[in-house]
């Protein structure tokens, strides 16, 4: 008999989230290496643990965890490119009979959950909900999922970066995307994959693309190409809620609530709010007419990257250089003065602050004779 994720943490099937976290602390205090356990024995502990979480019951074999790598290993690159075509085939095979049969399910307003996938290929748990949402537990890996009501996501979410054909994409023509406990759980979105919400909210954890080199086409020594993987989250008419957002990523939403940016990440929205103390270089806001950008308390204007650069939807670009040799603080200030003309778009609250759309607009427009005297000479302005 097969020794599922249960057995190890020596619990019944059906434990309860409670049941199953008390039964991992007990047998981590026994077995944890420091308290003279057998280390091995606590890595199957933990990942019992952790696998049970998003309802996966039975732990991966040694065969498994190389056939479920993103990457099979080989003899020649042209094996490992053959083997992870007919992988990328068989998930996205897996998500058009998921998708047909949740669809299925909400025409006739019904409740089930199913099993997709094989221990082979990974398994991830649908159940369509009485209210209609999806619940889906286990890793999501390749192929397309469209479905009309809000995801509830346990796992974390890739895409084949072995080929396009079978991307990952994710499509809610309603109601939101959320992960549970996203922080908690270190779920995270990675790879290339895509998700769409039409008219709701995306709230997830940590977001990542991917660019890699690969050998020349045709064969020339010493040099390369460089690809990229590009992870793509919309909400057009809703809200993104992420944490850090790093390598290789677009965002559009209405409005994108983050933590830190990192290299050449794509933000668009018109309301951004940051948390964090990152912008770093080669990433790129898009802000929309009337929009703004605010920036927290703790954040720190060290922390913004003078490469990175802000382009109105009117065409203008702006490096944030711009913005900081000209200090956003005293930016903010200069506004306040003739607030018939532009108080209310400069906010200060508390030790953050908010730039505007209208602020950023005029920083290329020369000044009126009554604005001269007052912030004309900050900024460079000639007086004439």
């Amino acid at each position: 008999m097969v020794e599922n994720n249960y057995d190890i943490l020596e619990i019944a099937e059906g434990s309860t989230e409670k049941e199953i976290r008390d039964a991992f602390r007990r047998l981590a205090l026994q077995f944890h290496s420091d308290r003279g356990g057998e280390n091995e024995q606590f890595i199957k502990i933990k990942q019992a643990y952790e696998d049970l979480k998003i309802g996966k019951k039975y732990p991966e074999t040694d065969i498994e965890k190389i056939k479920n790598s993103k990457v099979y290993s080989g003899d020649t690159e042209a094996d490992v490119r053959r083997k992870n075509q007919i992988l990328g085939q068989q998930l996205s095979k897996e998500m058009k009979t998921a998708e047909e049969w949740a669809a299925a399910l909400n025409r006739s307003n019904s409740t089930a959950t199913r099993l997709f996938g094989s221990k082979t290929l990974g398994e991830i748990e649908l159940e369509r909900k009485a209210n209609g949402s999806l619940s889906i537990k286990g890793n999501f890996m390749a192929g397309s999922l469209t479905y009309d009501g809000s995801i509830i996501m346990q796992g974390s979410i890739t895409s084949p970066s072995w080929t396009q054909e079978f991307k990952t994409n994710i499509h809610l023509t309603r109601g939101d995307f959320k992960f549970v406990d996203p922080l908690e759980n270190k779920y995270k979105i990675e790879n290339g994959a895509k998700i769409t919400v039409d008219n709701g909210d995306v709230v997830v954890g940590n977001i990542f693309g991917r660019k890699f080199k690969v050998e020349d086409p045709e064969g020339r020594v010493g040099i390369y190409q460089t690809l990229e993987q590009r992870t793509h989250i919309s909400a057009p008419n809703g809200k993104i809620v992420t944490e850090n957002v790093v390598n290789t990523v677009r965002l559009d939403a209405d409005t994108i609530i983050i933590l830190n940016v990192e290299d050449d990440v794509i933000i668009s929205a018109r309301e951004i709010l940051f948390y964090g103390g990152k912008l770093t270089y080669d990433s790129v806001i898009e802000l929309k007419q009337g929009g703004s950008i605010r920036f927290f308390e703790n954040f720190s204007i060290q922390g913004l990257s003078g490469d990175a650069i802000i382009k109105l939807e009117n065409g203008k670009e702006i490096r944030l250089f711009d913005v900081k040799t000209k200090k956003i603080r005293d930016l903010a200030d200069e506004f306040v003065p003739d607030r018939d003309n532009y108080g209310k778009d400069a906010t200060m609250v508390g030790h953050g602050f908010t730039i505007t759309y209208n602020m950023l607009d005029n920083l290329s427009k020369k000044p009126t004779k009554k604005q001269k005297s007052g912030w004309a000479s900050k900024f460079g302005f000639s007086k004439k």
